[in-house]
């Protein structure tokens, strides 16, 4: 994103769950179901990662670790995916649709941002 792009985010009014605050872009609506889960999902990998630490420590097999690792980096990329669904389902949605044009052109940038940086 570049410097412009997010000046233009950061003053922008925001009329969805990303709305824009004093201190930085925060979600204030977002479903309490979709939070639990990804909290969730987030505490799991939490400990896949610990249990990741105890197989280097007690020096596992270098094939099983990085089975594991696999596991985590997956786990990962599917809340990165849920908290994508999730942003374009409101917030790009809602940007797009009720924003004015600075603000559409501004979530358009984000978005390809995102996905050229975090999707893999």
């Amino acid at each position: 994103m570049t410097l412009r792009t997010a000046h233009r985010l950061k003053n922008t009014k925001a009329s969805c769950a990303c709305e824009v605050r004093s201190r930085g872009r925060k979600a204030v609506a977002v479903s309490p179901e979709i939070k639990s889960a990804n909290l969730k999902r987030l505490r799991r990998i939490e400990g896949q990662v610990r249990g990741l630490e105890r197989m280097v420590s007690e020096n596992r097999y270098c094939a099983d670790i990085l089975v594991q690792i696999s596991s985590v980096q997956e786990a990962l990329r599917a809340v990165g995916r849920a908290l994508m669904r999730n942003h374009l389902r409101h917030c790009a949605s809602q940007a797009i649709r009720k924003g004015s044009q600075a603000r559409a052109e501004a979530m358009y940038d984000e978005l390809l941002h995102l996905i050229y940086t975090h999707a893999r």
